[in-house]
């Protein structure tokens, strides 16, 4: 949990022991904090353009994509370094027929 969220619970809880302190109902304090909570979630899905029924579906396509993106990285990445390991061998090949004067058979 992040600080600003830690701080926003700590802020709520010491209102709502406020308002019970001066006779406000503990079930209705929550009830209000749940209904703020779930209008102001709302409102920042809305603001992001997921507050209709095709955000579900949308948010599915999204975390494919993504796990798509980092598969083709990984791919990639492992051809990479397969291909550096080929030259790099390849290379070592050809310095030991060079050392060992085996240079014909590079050569043909």
């Amino acid at each position: 949990m992040s600080a600003g969220a830690l701080n926003v619970e700590g802020l709520l809880a010491s209102l709502m022991a406020q308002a019970e302190g001066r006779g406000v109902d503990l079930v209705t304090l929550r009830a209000l904090a749940e209904e703020s909570s779930q209008a102001g979630a709302r409102r920042a899905l809305a603001s992001l353009g997921l507050d209709d029924e095709r955000a579900r579906r949308d948010m599915d396509e999204l975390r494919e994509l993504l796990s798509a993106w980092r598969d083709a990285k990984k791919s990639a990445r492992r051809a990479l370094v397969s291909w550096f390991v080929r030259v790099g061998l390849a290379l070592l090949l050809i310095g030991l027929a060079v050392r060992f004067r085996l240079t014909d058979l590079i050569t043909g």
